[in-house]
């Protein structure tokens, strides 16, 4: 364990969000002790030794084990949380120890997207973009946290990126490096992080960042007022991003619920929410709003009436509430979605929603969003 000074230690607040941005109506340090006690719970259940002096979050609830997505979530959160946890820049260099030891084969600056129990990589060995862009903001976070080197990792990771995931033309961000052929024009939506994109431009001076804010920003605002004019939701996928970009027509990628809202777009109003509430944005601003005041609507301002999948045009096929759904539509609620009465529902039931331990996904989204609305949450 080391005893490293903390540049921004969590609880204190010292990072004012937007004008404008609700705060829900609880008292703060109670807030920020339920962070504390998901956290726990979340790093409990899902951190693992590896025996090599690395550390990985384990996904048992997904495709394998060992995915690129929930290392970027580690290192983000384990950042976050420094200050409050005294082993936090251990986890956090612990699973980058992980990442590097898993270099994509597509680029050696990105992390292969899946390993197996055993530690092997799976699948190709190649990148998955949402996984990348979290381990790059993590970097920049650490960066502020503790100094050292991690600034100048993250810049390497930021320009492989660029390099492989942001289209000359313009366009949405791809999948990974592997992204070739068909799947050169298909992009995920909860790849479209603003924020992130914000905070590359802003390290880097490169402008290309900044035309990916704004190419993404537009795209969402068409997309929902083209295919989702009443609900404001986005899909899993997009396709034809080269061109005309629409909704995936059935399964593209992952299932047939590729061009619903369904288990990736679930993350969206978090992602745009939350540069919202860091930018002000108006952007940002108005494409959760959207959302997250439909949501509002559909359940009747009770949160426990979210399901996990709907069609674009409201209709619900999903099963019962689960965090990775509920909880970004709290940080929806902060920017306009809602209004303080459904922010503070949504709290309470994230309070009341501790993780549990095969459910990885939903508790890491979870605890990110909860960071969020605890005003825990700061832009590097």
């Amino acid at each position: 364990m080391r005893t490293d000074r903390v540049g921004v230690p969590f609880g204190v607040h010292s990072f004012p969000y937007a004008p404008g941005t609700l705060r829900f109506s609880g008292d703060p340090a109670a807030a920020d002790q339920r962070v504390l006690e998901h956290y726990r719970l979340w790093k409990r259940h899902f951190v693992r030794p590896r025996g090599d002096g690395s550390c990985a979050v384990y996904a048992p609830d997904a495709a394998y084990p060992y995915v690129a997505e929930a290392q970027g979530y580690g290192m983000v959160i384990s950042a976050l949380m420094a200050g409050a946890d005294p082993e936090a820049r251990d986890v956090f260099d612990g699973i980058f120890r992980y990442v590097l030891a898993h270099p994509s084969s597509g680029h050696p600056d990105l992390h292969a997207a899946q390993q197996d129990d055993a530690g092997r990589d799976v699948g190709g060995a190649n990148s998955a973009t949402d996984g990348d862009l979290d381990i790059a903001y993590g970097l920049l976070l650490a960066d502020r946290q503790w100094g050292g080197d991690y600034r100048a990792r993250a810049l390497r990771r930021i320009d492989a990126l660029r390099e492989t995931g942001l289209p000359a033309s313009g366009g949405p961000i791809k999948l990974g490096d592997w992204s070739s052929g068909h799947f050169d024009e298909v992009s995920r939506t909860s790849d479209w992080m603003p924020g992130h994109f914000r905070a590359f431009r802003a390290v880097t001076g490169d402008p290309r960042w900044g035309a990916a804010l704004d190419t993404h920003l537009s795209l969402v605002e068409a997309l929902q007022r083209q295919y989702a004019p009443d609900t404001g939701l986005l899909p899993d996928f997009v396709v034809d991003t080269g061109s005309h970009p629409k909704p995936a027509p059935g399964r593209v990628l992952e299932s047939e619920h590729d061009g619903d809202h369904h288990w990736n777009a679930c993350r969206d109003p978090w992602r745009i929410g939350v540069d919202a509430v860091v930018s002000g944005d108006a952007r940002a601003r108005a494409a959760a709003g959207r959302m997250g005041r439909w949501m509002r609507a559909a359940t009747h301002g009770d949160p426990a009436r979210i399901r996990c999948g709907y069609r674009l045009d409201g209709a619900a096929y999903g099963e019962g509430a689960s965090g990775a759904f509920v909880a970004p539509f709290g940080v929806a609620a902060m920017v306009g979605g809602g209004g303080q009465e459904w922010l503070d529902a949504l709290w309470g039931w994230m309070a009341a929603s501790p993780p549990v331990p095969d459910r990885y996904y939903a508790a890491s989204v979870q605890v990110q969003a909860m960071l969020v609305v605890s005003h825990n949450w700061w832009a590097p």
